[in-house]
C-alpha cells in the first residue's frame, strides 16, 4: 500500500478550508492508501497523532520521523488552498526534492494563482473575458478614474486568493477605498473588474493519461449580493444546482472551454474553471487549480452527478502519477 502524505493549511485565510478538505480527501481513500495529513502553517510542518502527538516533519526529504521509524512519502495530495500551496512554492520545493505531487507544476500554479497574469496569457488565446485593472500596495490611484474605466458597479478582489476572501462589489465610488484596504488585508496586489451581469458557473476538469473526466456544469445561485466566503461555506446561503439549468448547447459550451482552458495552461489533476454566463455567453473568470474538497465544495457534487465516488477521483490523479514516472 502506497503511503500519501495529504498536505493541508497553508498561511492564507483558506487555512480552515484547507483543513476540512484535507480531512475529505483523507476519508474518501481510507482503506486505498495510507495517509497523513500533514499541517504546514508557515515553517512548521507536521503530522498531529490520534493521541495528540505532534511529529515534525524533516524537511530535507519530506519525511516522518515516529517512534524512531522514518516514513517516507510515495507521494503528496496537496489540499492547501492558497499561500503556499496553490501558488507553486510548495510545488518547487517537491519538484527539488523529486516527490511526486497531484496539482499543476510550479509555474502553472503560480501563473493561475496570479488572477490577472492569467487573464492576460489565456486572452492571447481568444478565450472570453472581461478586462480589469491591477492596483499594487503603495501605488498612486485615482479612484474616480478607476471607477470611470470600469464602470458601477464593479468588483474589487485580491489578485491571488482564494474562496472569495477580500472581495467587494463596489456600487459606489465613495466605497471604493474601502474595498480596497480589504483586499490588500489578503495581499500586496488588488484587481479591479467590471461588473459582468448574469450566471455564474463553475466546471471541474481532470485529465490523466488514461483518463479525460470534464465534469457537469454547475449553476451558483447566491442568496446574498454575490458569491462570497460565507455564501460559499454556509448551509442556505446559495443554491448550486448541477447539472446547470442551461440548454445542451450552451453547456457543451461551458465545457468546451473549460477543457481548453486547462490544456492552454498545461494543467495537471483536478481543476475547478469559473465562469460569467452574460448575454455574450460564458466569460472566463478565474481558475482554481486546488479547488475545495468539503462536502459543501462544488466538485465533490459534482462528481456524484457525473457518476464517479470521491475515491476513485482521488485515487485517479493519485495513481496517475506512478504512470508519469
Amino acid at each position: 500500500m502506497r503511503t500519501i502524505a495529504i498536505v493541508a493549511g497553508g498561511n492564507s485565510s483558506e487555512y480552515p478550508v484547507s483543513v476540512r478538505s484535507a480531512k475529505g480527501v483523507e476519508s474518501a481513500l481510507k482503506g486505498k492508501f495510507e495517509t497523513y495529513i500533514i499541517n504546514i502553517k508557515g515553517t512548521d510542518w507536521y503530522w498531529e497523532d490520534p493521541r495528540g502527538r505532534v511529529c515534525r516533519i524533516d524537511k530535507n526529504d519530506f519525511s516522518l520521523v515516529l517512534d524512531d521509524q522514518r516514513i517516507r512519502f510515495d507521494a503528496a495530495f496537496i489540499a492547501i488552498h492558497g499561500n503556499p500551496g496553490e501558488n507553486g512554492l510548495l510545488q518547487g520545493y517537491f519538484d527539488m526534492i523529486e516527490l511526486p505531487y497531484t496539482s499543476c507544476d510550479a509555474f502553472v500554479s503560480a501563473l493561475t494563482f496570479n488572477k490577472q497574469a492569467c487573464k492576460l496569457y489565456l486572452n492571447e488565446y481568444g478565450i472570453p473575458m472581461t478586462g480589469g485593472l491591477l492596483i499594487r500596495k503603495g501605488q498612486k490611484y485615482d479612484a474616480a478614474g478607476i471607477v470611470r474605466q470600469t464602470g458601477l458597479p464593479c468588483f474589487v478582489k485580491p489578485n491571488a486568493s482564494g474562496s472569495s476572501f477580500g472581495v467587494t462589489k463596489v456600487k459606489e465610488t465613495t466605497e471604493f477605498n474601502e474595498a480596497l484596504e480589504k483586499a490588500f488585508a489578503e495581499g500586496h496586489e488588488v484587481l479591479v473588474e467590471s461588473f459582468m451581469k448574469g450566471t455564474e458557473v463553475a466546471c471541474g476538469v481532470v485529465k490523466t493519461r488514461n483518463r479525460k473526466i470534464v465534469m457537469p456544469v454547475t449553476e451558483v445561485v447566491p442568496k446574498k449580493e454575490f458569491f462570497d466566503y460565507e455564501a460559499k461555506y454556509t448551509e442556505g446561503l446559495s443554491d448550486e444546482i448541477t447539472p446547470a439549468r442551461f440548454s445542451e448547447e450552451l453547456t457543451n459550451r461551458i465545457q468546451e472551454l473549460s477543457s481548453e482552458i486547462y490544456d492552454i495552461l498545461g494543467c495537471r489533476g483536478i481543476v475547478r474553471v469559473d465562469f460569467i454566463v452574460t448575454h455574450d455567453g460564458p466569460q472566463f473568470l478565474e481558475i482554481n487549480t486546488i479547488p475545495g474538497m468539503t462536502p459543501e465544495s462544488i466538485i465533490p457534487r459534482q462528481a456524484a452527478v457525473f457518476g464517479i465516488s470521491q475515491t476513485d477521483l482521488y485515487s485517479m490523479v493519485i495513481e496517475d502519477l506512478f504512470t508519469m514516472v
